[in-house]
C-alpha cells in the first residue's frame, strides 16, 4: 500500500502505491488510515494524490506542522515533479500547458483557453519506445486532476488513465517522482523512481530517470 522512505521529527515521506486510496472508503483503510494504524499515532495530510496515481507524500505529525506544510504549499514553496507516460505524438514535446479548468462530465475536468485562475505545467518529453513517450511533469499550480488533464489536453492522455483516455494498461503512469521543499530553515530534498508498472521498469525509461532527470530542480525548464 505505501513505503515508509522518511521519519523526521515533524513529519514522515511516504510513497503511495498506485490504486491506492487517499482517504478510507468502501470499508477499506485509505493509505493515511494504514499508516496511522501501522504507526501508532495521528497523522495530518497536507496533500493528496489521486487513487490511481503513485509517488511521494508529505504527512504532517501535528496540527502545528500541518499549518505550516499549508502555508507553504498556499504560496507555491513545495516544488513536486511527477513522471508520466503516453502513448502517441503530443502537440509539442516540451514547454508550458496553461489553461483554467473547468468540472466536465463523469468526475472530469477540462481544460479552458481563458487564464483568469489557470493550472500551470511546464514538461519535458522523450521518446522510451516506438509510439511511447516518458514526460517529466512540473505543476506550478495544484488543481484538481491538473496534470491528467494537461496532457489529455494536448492530446496524449497518460496511459491507463481511465478516467481521461482509453488506452487499456496494467496501471495509470502518473508517479509523484520528486519533492524539494524548505521546513524551519532546513532544506529537503526526496526522490522515488517508481517500481510499478512494465513501461516505467523499461532499460530505457529507468536510464532517461536516472541520468538526465536525475536532479529534476537543476534542469533548464523551458520558457513560455
Amino acid at each position: 500500500m505505501y513505503q515508509l522512505l522518511s521519519d523526521q521529527t515533524d513529519f514522515i515521506i511516504i510513497s503511495k502505491s498506485a490504486n491506492v486510496h487517499f482517504h478510507s472508503q468502501d470499508g477499506t483503510a485509505g493509505v493515511i488510515a494504514q499508516a496511522e494504524a501501522d504507526l501508532g499515532y495521528k497523522l495530518y495530510p497536507v496533500h493528496r494524490l489521486d487513487t490511481p496515481t503513485s509517488g511521494l507524500l508529505i504527512v504532517a505529525k501535528s496540527p502545528q506542522a500541518a499549518n505550516v506544510f499549508t502555508q507553504m504549499f498556499t504560496q507555491h514553496q513545495v516544488q513536486k515533479y511527477y513522471l508520466a507516460i503516453a502513448c502517441g505524438k503530443p502537440k509539442k514535446k516540451q514547454g508550458w500547458i496553461v489553461g483554467d479548468m473547468a468540472k466536465s462530465r463523469r468526475s472530469m475536468y477540462k481544460l479552458l483557453r481563458t487564464t483568469d485562475n489557470p493550472a500551470v505545467t511546464q514538461f519535458f518529453s522523450q521518446s522510451i519506445a516506438q509510439g511511447i513517450r516518458l514526460y517529466l511533469l512540473k505543476p506550478l499550480s495544484g488543481k484538481t486532476h491538473q496534470l491528467r488533464v494537461a496532457l489529455a489536453s494536448i492530446g496524449v492522455p497518460i496511459l491507463g488513465d481511465q478516467l481521461y483516455g482509453n488506452e487499456l494498461s496494467d496501471r495509470c503512469y502518473l508517479h509523484a517522482y520528486s519533492l524539494h521543499f524548505s521546513y524551519l530553515d532546513k532544506t529537503y530534498v526526496f526522490q522515488h523512481v517508481p517500481s510499478f508498472g512494465e513501461h516505467f521498469l523499461l532499460p530505457q525509461c529507468q536510464q532517461l530517470i536516472g541520468n538526465q532527470w536525475q536532479s529534476p530542480s537543476d534542469l533548464s525548464w523551458p520558457s513560455k
